[in-house]
């Protein structure tokens, strides 16, 4: 292990920066764990400690439906996914200006019937329109406008994916021209399509590849995008494992199964070059794949694995920064960890008692880590390897259920959603 360890330290100054819906620097929050997918803001001038003065509510907004999701922002707008009672589940889009609901759409015909019921879907906004997937397995296109329907499929009718027990929780890709999205079925466990019109463009094909371990579904995670071994491709984590997929054929080039367990894969990767690094709940662990040619493809190495014990991010997501990743660890519980990324060594935590309960959502902002707590404590934490240091804390002016979902800072504004409601926070010095 050590030699391949070494070998890697050159592989960190040749990082790929993928392409999505949104650019670095865009003022937006637009999609799922922002622009790129990797949690972090870029929000600047923000309080370095809440020892002192803490963040300052500004304003609340009831209206968000029930749910788990976070929230999406764009030109003035966010945008959220809910449960209506008696409706159904949909989208809501809140004018920012105004404080006001702008325009509400239910896309299925009751609500979605899983454990924990309620949505998960971030929406992603691609210009002036945007999509999501609702936890039935409803895939759509709707204006950002006013909501109006461009055209949806569903997972379980079009291509016979099976709902995982807490509901279908992925937010979707925008990759160019395509969606590119997780039915997580016997010869569609990857789709993409159109995203004007939603036509099929290809499936993927992983039927009886992926594995002993875990679950013949999509999991709970989202696509990024690589360029790891010169090849354009799509990084998910799904029921059996880390999967790599071409962008361009859908064709499955590579699979990992170890790091899958029986119950819920969750945690989106980070990618990094010719890295993949992959961690879920449940006693299962974490991994750093490297991948390589291999001849016409494209093969995933193994360079280490870490046992639950060690590493295991339940939910809520991992941040990387530089050479170091940082997260909640131990099974909902959300345990501070800093661990170095091209070895896996603990540089602090696993063994330090979180400021609140239960697994942790995790931000970046200004140098600093948000952890998010289930109970609804909020952790200002010194993103450094050097030692933990935990900066403040506080609890918003309204907590419910499990605070699952995870919290965007957008032009030094704290944005929480909390099932029905929307809580505002200035985090400015």
């Amino acid at each position: 292990m050590n030699s391949r360890v070494m070998t890697l330290s050159m592989l960190f100054a040749m990082t790929a920066v993928a392409c999505y819906a949104a650019k670095p620097g865009d003022n937006s929050w637009s999609q799922w764990r922002g622009p790129l997918r990797d949690g972090k803001s870029t929000s600047t001038g923000l309080l370095q400690s809440w020892e002192d003065q803490q963040p300052q509510a500004l304003w609340s907004l009831d209206g968000m439906g029930s749910g788990f999701a976070s929230v999406s922002i764009a030109d003035g707008m966010l945008y959220t996914t809910g449960n209506f009672k008696d409706q159904g589940q949909g989208v809501v889009a809140i004018n920012l200006k105004t404080k006001e609901v702008a325009w509400k759409q239910v896309l299925t015909d009751s609500i979605p019937q899983h454990g924990y019921k309620g949505s998960r879907c971030t929406p992603t906004i691609d210009g002036d329109r945007l999509y999501v997937v609702l936890s039935d397995g409803t895939v759509a296109c709707l204006s950002a406008k006013d909501g109006d329907v461009k055209w949806k499929h569903n997972f379980q009718e079009d291509w016979k994916g099976k709902k995982p027990n807490w509901g279908f929780a992925e937010s979707p890709l925008i990759d160019g021209d395509k969606l590119v999205c997780t039915p997580g079925a016997e010869g569609a466990l990857i789709v993409a399509l159109d995203k004007m019109t939603g036509k099929e463009i290809w499936a993927t094909d992983a039927t009886d590849a992926l594995g002993k371990k875990g679950k013949d579904d999509a999991g709970y995670s989202s696509i990024m995008i690589s360029e790891g071994a010169g090849v354009r491709q799509y990084v998910q984590l799904v029921g059996k494992g880390v999967v790599g997929v071409d962008t361009e054929t859908g064709k499955l080039l590579w699979n990992y199964n170890p790091v899958a367990n029986g119950t819920a894969n969750i945690p989106t990767c980070i990618v990094d070059g010719d890295l993949v690094f992959a961690s879920t709940g449940y006693g299962a662990g974490a991994c750093l794949l490297k991948l390589s040619k291999d001849g016409t493809g494209v093969k995933a190495e193994e360079v280490y694995y870490l046992d639950g014990n060690v590493f295991q991010n339940h939910h809520g997501g991992m941040i990387q920064l530089g050479d170091y990743i940082y997260a909640g660890t131990k099974h909902g519980k959300g345990i501070p960890i800093c661990i170095e990324m091209k070895t896996g060594e603990i540089q602090w935590g696993g063994d330090i008692r979180g400021e609140g309960k239960g697994s942790a959502a995790v931000t970046y902002a200004d140098g600093h880590l948000l952890f998010r707590y289930e109970s609804g404590d909020i952790a200002l934490i010194e993103a450094t390897p050097e030692e933990y240091r935990m900066k403040g804390k506080f609890m918003p002016e309204y907590q419910e259920q499990k605070s699952w979902a995870h919290p965007v800072v957008l032009d030094g504004l704290l944005y929480l959603r909390e099932q029905n409601k929307l809580m505002v926070y200035d985090l400015r010095k």
